[in-house]
């Protein structure tokens, strides 16, 4: 469906569980780059290129000739078949090219604007779709989440006091909503993205784990549908279209998870019936009848505290509460099977797989749907079990976990359970038991008794929303990730 849209390649990019921000210290768990994407409720990364005819360049007006010769030209000396020493041919991609990114606010697509400008300085415009009342407002966004931002600390290096001007010659930001029709954007706007624009990278998504089925449906499957009609209405001379979300939209699969997209009318739903018995018929998607449970669930909710209550839990990520908890002595036990193998990718190289994947078939010009998984599950092993043996060496040499005091207190090794119910019942009497110590042996106050009872809740809300990840039996092939870096130059690994 996606091909017939463009006459493009769509690529299908999944990364699994990021650790920290650009090697230096990142939905918690992974992202998926996927092409796939709206067929199921949660998106990932998609990412489609056109190829110009002959035909086609005779009907664009002079400027667009000019722009397309000049593409051809550089598509000439990095053809698919280019050697060891060209490698993808990245930079001649990205030099010249216009982007439209959204969820640039955000900590991946941000990397992928800092990498990009980092890199390939010549680049032209990066549009970025920012929700905001106005212009004035998403300028001051831009300035204060992006240009601003700590992670653009080797930029501000580079160009000292013509720093902002720099970023503000490249980054243009465009004021609309992914939910909205037509993305919310000025008519006189659209305009000069649908003439101008080569690459969509789509990096916008609602990554709480507990929000709403209403929310999370509008942002992570009815936007970036809302997203590709724009393109294929608009953007003619779109090359990539990049779609970026988690590697767990395979929901409960098990065993080797190949880079395989799903097409119009394929579900887990109806794969999962299929692997077990041969059912007269199989389960189908009713989207329509979805989108109404959405809309019903929002009226119905409209007005409630669920999103301040969840941020107030700190869930914007997946292995970050869970691992500080633990290293403050509020979670020394948790719900988990220590054999599950987990994915653990910096952000910076699920960041610098969308920029290859992105040149590589920008480059090509061919047809089609790739999917590329970015995880480590198939081929660096590390159990859950290990992760938290870690976390105890680590906090052991940096301890976090303070007394009323001041002082540090005893670290002890994860206990894992395998039942909600003996883990709730271990944390309330682990919990109690910590917090009198605490003071010495003294009956606990009314407040240490709250105290504890809103540890042990977290607590138990933490193992109940992270429980299909802590038994999660899939592993996730990454063969053409594998293929995409073997066609990299050396200079080109170096650079990214």
């Amino acid at each position: 469906m996606m091909t017939s849209f463009f006459k493009t390649s769509v690529i299908e990019l999944k990364a699994v569980q990021k650790s920290s921000p650009v090697h230096r210290n990142d939905h918690g768990y992974g992202t998926n780059i996927t092409t796939s994407l709206w067929k199921r409720k949660h998106t990932g990364i998609f990412c489609c290129q056109s190829g110009e005819s002959d035909r086609a360049l005779m009907q664009q007006s002079k400027t667009q000739k000019v722009r397309a010769l000049k593409e051809m030209a550089v598509s000439t000396t990095t053809t698919p078949n280019t050697s060891i020493t060209n490698g993808l041919g990245i930079l001649q991609f990205l030099a010249g090219k216009t982007y439209f990114i959204t969820g640039a606010t955000g900590l991946l697509a941000k990397a992928v604007v800092e990498k990009i400008l980092r890199r390939a300085p010549d680049v032209g415009k990066i549009f970025i779709l920012i929700k905001a009342k106005n212009k004035e407002a998403a300028v001051d966004r831009l300035k204060t989440e992006i240009i601003n931002s700590e992670l653009f600390e080797c930029l501000k290096q580079r160009h000292g006091k013509y720093y902002q001007d720099f970023m503000l010659s490249k980054l243009a930001p465009v004021v609309g909503n992914l939910c909205e029709s037509d993305l919310g954007i000025d008519a006189n706007l659209i305009s000069e993205i649908a003439e101008e624009v080569d690459v969509i990278i789509n990096s916008a998504a609602n990554t709480n784990f507990e929000e709403r089925y209403d929310v999370s449906l509008h942002a992570n499957t009815i936007g970036p549908c809302r997203l590709m009609d724009f393109a294929k209405k608009y953007c003619k001379n779109l090359r990539v279209f990049l779609h970026v979300s988690t590697a767990y939209v395979n929901g409960e699969r098990e065993g080797m998870i190949t880079e395989k997209p799903f097409y119009m009318g394929e579900s887990i739903a109806r794969e999962k019936v299929a692997s077990e018995f041969l059912p007269l018929s199989y389960p189908a998607l009713d989207v329509d009848d979805e989108i109404k449970i959405a809309l019903d669930s929002k009226v119905a909710f409209e007005g409630n505290l669920e999103d301040q209550k969840m941020k107030e839990l700190g869930l914007e990520r997946m292995l970050d509460p869970m691992i500080l908890s633990y290293g403050k002595g509020n979670l020394p036990s948790f719900l988990v099977n220590p054999e599950v193998v987990i994915d653990m990718i910096p952000v910076d190289m699920v960041v610098n797989a969308i920029i290859a994947a992105m040149a590589k078939h920008g480059i090509a010009g061919k047809p089609g749907i790739k999917v590329y998984h970015v995880g480590s599950s198939a081929v660096n092993l590390l159990p859950l079990g290990d992760l938290f043996k870690y976390s105890y060496e680590h906090f052991i040499c940096s301890p976090i976990n303070m007394d009323t005091e001041g002082k540090t207190t005893d670290m002890k090794e994860m206990k894992f359970f395998s039942s909600m119910d003996d883990f709730s019942s271990h944390m309330q009497t682990e919990i109690v038991q910590q917090r009198r110590l605490a003071i010495s042996g003294n009956n606990a106050s009314q407040r240490l008794e709250r105290k504890c009872k809103m540890i042990v809740e977290h607590a138990i809300n933490l193992a109940r929303v992270y429980q299909p990840h802590m038994f999660f039996r899939g592993r996730f092939d990454n063969s053409n990730t594998h293929k995409i870096m073997e066609g990299m130059s050396e200079e080109e690994m170096k650079r990214f």
